[in-house]
């Protein structure tokens, strides 16, 4: 893939490759701050080597944190779920992951299946600007959402019906504590892609989804994932 000195200049104007890492997302990125991993970091590093730049991880604990830093300017490349809420500001690329989004419940909890959380007087825990917090605030039409820092941290001390959050530290979570189960069937499949600037020129996000597709393909993705022992994760199909 030959890549053009504009584009180059387009997605790292700075002379580095600033990408926003969400370490919130276990799946997608371990690892701290000044030493990140996972597949996240794995596709910046092959982003900005085809540009020819170094690459600069700017890292946050959730999601929301990381968008904010690609619309203000403090990033050039984000790693998010494609939600309808943030895609009037960013330029996503198709998914490169899939991943599933789950309930926990109270394990004498009547709740049995995704279908039964939409009723008056069920309260959903939710992760702050979570793509399932994105999700569910425009799908369920009767049950309340609750906000917190980590949905399983009000779900527990706000005593809630229901939790919500990315399969695998959900299951940990109700693995560790008799009291809670998961509903096993899945409320909503995440779709992770790689994001940028809406203001980027149409060769710059042609470049980004161009690459996806090739790292997909490739196998790339996958091994990444294999990797970091993230099994649960699939790679996305191709576009």
């Amino acid at each position: 893939m030959i890549v053009s000195g504009e584009v180059v200049r387009d997605l790292a104007s700075t002379g580095v490759l600033r990408a926003s890492i969400n370490l919130g997302n276990p799946v997608l990125a371990q690892g701290t701050p000044d030493a990140p991993s996972g597949v996240t970091v794995d596709i910046a590093r092959e982003v900005g080597a085809r540009l020819g730049v170094p690459v600069e991880f700017v890292c946050f604990d959730a999601a929301r944190k990381s968008f904010e830093a690609l619309t203000s300017g403090q990033a050039d490349i984000c790693f998010l779920a494609v939600e309808p809420a943030r895609e009037s500001e960013v330029a996503f690329t198709a998914p490169y992951a899939v991943i599933e989004a789950v309930y926990v419940v109270p394990v004498d909890s009547p709740i049995g299946s995704p279908g039964d959380v939409d009723r008056p007087g069920v309260r959903v825990g939710v992760k702050r600007g979570s793509a399932y917090d994105l999700f569910l605030s425009r799908t369920l039409e009767h049950a309340e959402i609750v906000r917190g820092d980590e949905g399983v941290e009000v779900f527990r001390t706000d005593g809630l019906e229901v939790g919500a959050g990315i399969r695998q530290p959900m299951t940990a979570y109700a693995a560790a504590d008799p009291g809670v189960r998961v509903i096993g069937e899945a409320f909503m499949q995440i779709k992770q892609a790689v994001g940028t600037s809406r203001q980027r020129r149409p060769e710059t996000v042609r470049f980004l989804c161009d690459l996806v597709e090739e790292l997909k393909a490739s196998g790339f993705v996958a091994d990444s994932l294999r990797r970091s022992g993230r099994l649960d994760a699939t790679v996305a199909p191709a576009a």
